[in-house]
Formats: structure tokens, sequence, C-alpha cells
């Protein structure tokens, strides 16, 4: 008994007819071609097996279908231009949409390298840099009025400076007293730690962190010795030429915490109502 060979579509026998493997499973003619042809964007119909197929940007089309929209002259082997879908010979194409160079006022040919800013079209080599001598090409470029200026030297000359280094900045930056710094050059003026995005202060106009502002400028609690900067919303109690964080004005004598009640000072130290009055 031979073994079956059928289509794995359609499970008619394969035998004494062509066939085509995919996939390691194979296939008869019209089953393959239902399966896997692609479809002419032009006449709709599935493209066989068999035929040439030409494609451009997903569009599959038969060899006698990639034609000018507008002339039907075959474009299989002719340079061509897709507008609006539609493709077009580059004779239709430049009678129809070719626009002119501002520069030297001729046409800008399809397939040619153009840039195009503003309404305004040029040849690559056309567009020139503010000075009229180095042209722009396929670099970033940034107008102004009627001048263009490639980025390097739009930054040399409008973008404004660090204060700390004198160097332009191109993007981001901090501004502090209303002027501009590099994010890594606004730094702590003790510990030199970048403030960019963290809680400073300031003091003589120059900015700090808020550690460094404690150690250096703040007073200290009379009960712990830390610094009282009262930045992050921290509470203190003042009384005459000392002050307690919130949580240390307690009684030096049972540590009852004194904030709200009435206290007795007794030297350096701070009493509450009952341990003053057992003295």
């Amino acid at each position: 008994m031979t073994d079956r060979f059928d289509c794995d579509n359609c499970k008619e026998s394969l035998y004494g007819r062509k066939y085509i493997q995919s996939n390691d499973s194979p296939y008869c003619i019209p089953c393959y071609d239902t399966l896997f042809s692609n479809t002419c964007d032009e006449c709709k119909e599935l493209i066989g097996h068999d035929a040439r197929e030409l494609f451009y940007e997903d569009r599959h089309y038969h060899e006698h279908c990639f034609r000018c929209f507008r002339c039907d002259r075959s474009l299989a082997d002719e340079p061509f231009t897709s507008q609006d879908d539609a493709l077009l010979c580059n004779d239709c194409y430049c009678n129809e949409f070719s626009s002119k160079c501002v520069a030297c006022d001729k046409i800008v040919m399809p397939g040619t390298r153009k840039l195009e800013y503003a309404g305004s079209t040029w040849h690559e080599g056309c567009l020139t840099e503010h000075s009229g001598t180095q042209p722009i090409g396929s670099k970033s470029f940034i107008p102004d009025k009627d001048e263009h200026y490639c980025v390097a030297c739009y930054e040399d000359k409008f973008a404004p400076r660090c204060t700390r280094c004198k160097k332009t900045l191109t993007k981001g930056g901090v501004t502090y007293r209303d002027e501009p710094w590099h994010k890594e050059c606004f730094v702590c003026t003790s510990c030199k730690t970048q403030l960019a995005g963290q809680h400073f202060t300031s003091r003589d106009d120059s900015p700090y962190c808020l550690k460094c502002f404690g150690n250096l400028y703040a007073k200290k609690c009379e009960a712990c010795s830390k610094p009282i900067t009262g930045f992050g919303g921290g509470k203190y109690i003042s009384f005459e030429d000392r002050q307690w964080h919130q949580p240390c004005f307690t009684c030096s004598q049972c540590s009852v915490s004194l904030v709200g009640a009435g206290f007795f000072p007794d030297g350096d130290r701070i009493l509450c109502r009952d341990c003053h009055t057992s003295l």
C-alpha cells in the first residue's frame, strides 16, 4: 500500500501533480496561490506563484499593473515617484508637482536629495549657513528670520551660557536667581553635590544643600546638638537664646514633653511644673 501524499489544505492527492512546499507542508498550486499569494494593489487579483511580483511600500503589483497613474507607462524598470498613493513616472511628476529651488530657481528633480522647510524647497547643496559658504546638507539647522544656522553656530551665537562654566546650555539646565546653569554645574557650595531636583537653600547668594547649610549655619538643638533648619516642615521651640527640636523639648528631669505646656527654667535645665514643685 502506497503512503498518501496529499495537499495540506484541500487534502487532494499530489501524486503526478505540481506542488509547492511551504513550512514543511506540501500544497497544490491552487491552494498555495490562495493561501500565500499577495493581492495586486491595482487589479485586486492574486499574484500567482509563477508571476513576476513587484512591491513598493507594502503594496504588491503584477508586473503589468505597475504603471504610471497618468500616462500608463510601465514603471517596472523606470524611476518613479509616489504622490498621494499614486505612482507617477518622472516626466509626469515633474510636469505636475516638482517645485523649484528657492536658491537657484531650478527644478528639484524627483529622486534628487532636497530640503524642505516652511513651504520652501532647496537642492541639498543650495541651503547654506548664514555665512553663505557652508552647505547645511543633512545636518539639523535653526532658522532665524531670513538666516539659517547649523546647531553649533546658532548655539554659539544665541544660546544662554552657564553661570559657572560659561559654556552654552543646549538642553535642560537650571535657573537660579534668574541665571542659567547646567544641571551638573549647579552644586552645593560646600560639598559640591548636585542640587538639581533637590531641596536647597542659600546664604549670601550661594546655594547649599540642606545638610551643609544646617552644619554650617543653623542653630543647634539644646538637647541633641543637631542642627535646627526648619526645612521639610520641622517645628522647633525657641526660648531666650536657646532652641529645641519639638520632640526634644522635654523636662530635663522626667522627660515629659513640654510642647504646649508650662515649664520653668532652672539654670541650663527646663522643668515641668511637677518637677519644679518637688524641688
